[in-house]
């Protein structure tokens, strides 16, 4: 009988294992584009190619190799494809950025090129599926981030205007490690380069606000799809501060207006610069 039970009690830990292991990608904020799709809270834009012999190698040991370059070369043209609708800011996609420059454009399909193999599957009827990987941190943020973005030691201080002062009301200085917004129901999306400002548009978190080094290295701001998983992102660490974004703002919805009250505590300890010069921040989206 004891031996039973702990057959039954291996079968069903055998049977958790996988949701365990998975949990972490269902929590993921991804979106579908085209062919590929972007998965925000890693950072990484995914496509897959298929590709197939010509009909004069089936059977041959030419076949493999040659489908297997026609998959590769379709998953960059998709890869390609989804990079180019990646918006860096409100107002900004990749595609937008790129046809300003030939030299940028160029740059850009050099990244492509590089992307990483991350699977190979060969099919019964000769075809090859290839999923390619890119990271949208490293050199590729460090081509499209605007310029505005640089290296500092030190950030401005945050010091709001008469028209803050008057309304918002006194606040205790708490000291906070990121900021967590609460940007569901809003219709919010998702951009490398997002804003954060009040009711009255001032700006609270920004491109003035961050330091170049940590924007290229992880983004600007983490996304997520639920509250506990943004709260406990290594990203914000122990005691971030928590808000709710009221509204989005700017054509492509990626700007979050917060009130002047969160904005009001954001600015109420010096110390808070230093989180948000390392970019720690995380915003929650449907």
């Amino acid at each position: 009988m004891r031996k039973y039970k702990m057959i039954v009690i291996m079968f069903c830990l055998a049977l958790m294992f996988p949701v365990w292991g998975n949990a972490q990608e269902w929590q993921d904020l991804v979106e579908k584009m085209g062919s590929g799709n972007i998965n925000w809270t890693k950072g990484l834009v995914v496509a897959k190619g298929i590709g197939a012999p010509p009909q004069q190698y089936y059977g041959k040991p030419q076949a493999r190799p040659t489908a297997l370059r026609a998959a590769r070369l379709d998953a960059m043209r998709n890869i390609l494809e989804v990079i180019q609708g990646v918006r860096i800011d409100s107002t900004t996609t990749v595609k937008n950025f790129a046809t300003e420059s030939d030299v940028i454009t160029s740059k850009v399909e050099g990244m492509v090129r590089g992307a990483k193999v991350v699977k190979q599957e060969y099919m019964s009827d000769g075809t090859v599926e290839v999923t390619l990987e890119m990271s949208l941190h490293g050199g590729f943020s460090q081509l499209v981030l605007p310029a505005e973005i640089r290296q500092v030691e030190t950030v401005k201080p945050m010091t709001p205007g008469p028209a803050q002062e008057s309304a918002t009301p006194s606040v205790s200085s708490e000291v906070y490690t990121g900021l967590v917004i609460d940007a569901r129901g809003l219709n919010a999306r998702p951009a490398m380069a997002p804003k954060i400002m009040d009711e009255t548009g001032q700006e609270v978190y920004g491109s003035a606000y961050v330091s170049r080094e940590f924007a290229v290295q992880q983004g600007m701001s983490g996304y997520a799809k639920e509250i506990d998983a943004a709260r406990q992102n290594p990203r914000v660490t122990d005691n971030p501060l928590m808000v709710k974004g009221l509204k989005t703002d700017g054509p492509g919805g990626a700007d979050v207006v917060i009130s002047n009250a969160d904005a009001a505590k954001l600015r109420s300890a010096s110390e808070n610069l230093s989180f948000l010069k390392k970019c720690r921040v995380m915003i929650v989206v449907d």
